[in-house]
């Protein structure tokens, strides 16, 4: 603090009145004119108001400057973001406060500045920043600050769904599910049109069927996806599907029924050539089955002056009984949807089959293609399981396994399957759950809520078969 002395003594001298020794009385009676100090005291007062007033407009113009970035929020998505009053270098504030928040779904933490809550609506917003510097006095107007706040719309919202022409020969349901009883087992399933077909109004190509043969004990699941670019593959996945349930209702009995318990057992038992004769068992019944889809497809075909490729559609089916000593499980596949079956313990995956995915896309084959049946890679798209007991089989078009489990290699990894389950079970971004219980009378309602997840991306009908 400046004494009215001193800025006297300053004055004259940049004034050329240096005060030297021989000058000092002079300059003390000088001081002792009260009038003379008290306009040093009014000039040192408003050098004080002046520098006290620039430098709070200073301040304001630095913080009405400066850029303030709240992290995008997006619509109906929990949304956390601070306002770090160190970081931004707002220590000086004695008063501040956020408008505008609860028009948005959001509120303010005012100890800690935290936003929070579930944004309702999209759009690019301005917030009331209100503040006052602690050094200007409390009966001071509040200054206002506009903050950019952007909240993103909800991406699903993005997209129609615009209804399937009913009156198409080969219209089907958008969204379907079912449930049943295999044996001692349960299964539910649910197929859903992709939201890429439901923007358009176009149908949903995927395609299920599942059957308990109470004469032979056998179970039968059955699932395709019809090929996008097919113009007719919504007809082909329905077709492939009813004509493995029919296969096996015609020709899983009698001597081949005889036949395969014995061949089963043989394998439980180990005894000698039971592998090899197995094998054999499986290639011809599973294979004839096959070729029956192919013929029925192209009969379709023929009848409807159709080209065989309108009707591409994978397919992967699975029969599976029930021994004394366990569980036999059988399966064909081709194309990219896979079949996986976890052990009793949840720790262990045997995958049933291979997907054809191909090296650089479009590797996807079609049970349509008369190739597939003369390529010496047919053998091997059959498989044969004996386990104990298993928890979970699932069967999947890509629309599951292309979000869920991204690369084929995923699939044969137990912690990926595990950390499916637990996404059913609701440890996911919607925090939507299925019970997988035969006693939970809402699992079709839930299966079917469930596969309405959103990833980017990843648009496909999805279809999710589960025998528990």
């Amino acid at each position: 603090m400046v004494e009215p002395e001193d800025y006297i003594k300053y004055l004259l001298s940049n004034k050329g009145y240096p005060i030297t020794d021989k000058k000092e009385k002079l300059f003390e009676a000088f001081l002792k004119d009260p009038a003379n100090l008290d306009a040093a005291t009014t000039i040192l007062t408003n050098q004080k108001i002046l520098t006290n007033k620039y430098h709070i407009q200073n301040r304001l113009h630095d913080v009405m400057q400066q850029q303030v970035m709240i992290p995008n929020a997006t619509v109906n998505k929990t949304y956390e973001a601070k306002l770090d009053f160190e970081k931004l270098g707002w220590t000086d504030f004695s008063f501040s406060e956020l408008e505008s928040l609860e028009e948005y779904g959001l509120q303010l933490d005012t100890t800690t500045y935290l936003i929070s809550g579930i944004p309702s609506k999209s759009g690019d917003f301005k917030l009331k920043f209100r503040f006052r510097l602690n050094i200007e006095e409390e009966a001071c107007e509040l200054h206002e600050k506009p903050i950019s706040f952007i909240v993103n719309p909800d991406p699903k919202s993005l997209w129609k769904n615009l209804e399937s022409n009913k009156n198409d020969p080969y219209w089907k349901e958008d969204n379907v599910t079912a449930i049943g009883q295999l044996g001692d087992k349960n299964i539910v399933v649910a197929s859903r049109r992709g939201r890429s077909h439901a923007n358009v109004g176009s149908f949903r190509d995927d395609d299920f069927a599942f059957k308990h043969l109470e004469d032979s004990g056998w179970n039968v699941i059955v699932m395709s996806d019809g090929a996008g670019s097919a113009k007719m593959s919504r007809k082909g996945s329905e077709i492939s599907c009813h004509a493995v349930i029919e296969y096996f209702e015609k020709n899983l009995r009698g001597d081949v029924l005889k036949e395969i318990d014995a061949l089963v057992t043989d394998q439980h038992e180990n005894n000698d050539d039971s592998v090899k004769k197995l094998n054999l068992f499986i290639y011809n019944t599973l294979g004839k089955a096959a070729l029956y889809v192919h013929k029925k497809l192209e009969q379709f075909a023929s009848a409807n002056t159709a080209e065989l490729r309108d009707l591409h559609n994978t397919l992967i089916f699975t029969l599976f009984k029930k021994y004394d000593f366990g569980y036999a499980l059988l399966s064909f596949g081709v194309g990219d949807c896979p079949i996986g079956v976890l052990n009793k313990e949840q720790n262990e995956i045997t995958l049933l089959n291979w997907l054809d995915v191909g090296e650089f896309g479009g590797g996807t084959r079609f049970i349509t293609m008369p190739e597939i049946f003369k390529n010496e890679k047919f053998a091997t798209r059959f498989s044969f399981k004996l386990m104990e007991d298993f928890s979970y089989l699932f069967l999947m078009t890509d629309g599951i396994y292309d979000p869920k489990f991204s690369v084929e290699a995923n699939l044969e990894k137990a912690e990926n399957w595990k950390e499916f389950i637990e996404d059913l079970q609701g440890n996911n971004a919607d925090a939507c759950k299925v019970e997988i219980s035969k006693n939970n009378k809402d699992i079709e309602k839930q299966l079917a809520s469930w596969m309405d997840f959103w990833s980017p991306g990843n648009h496909d009908d999805r279809t999710l078969a589960i025998i528990f």
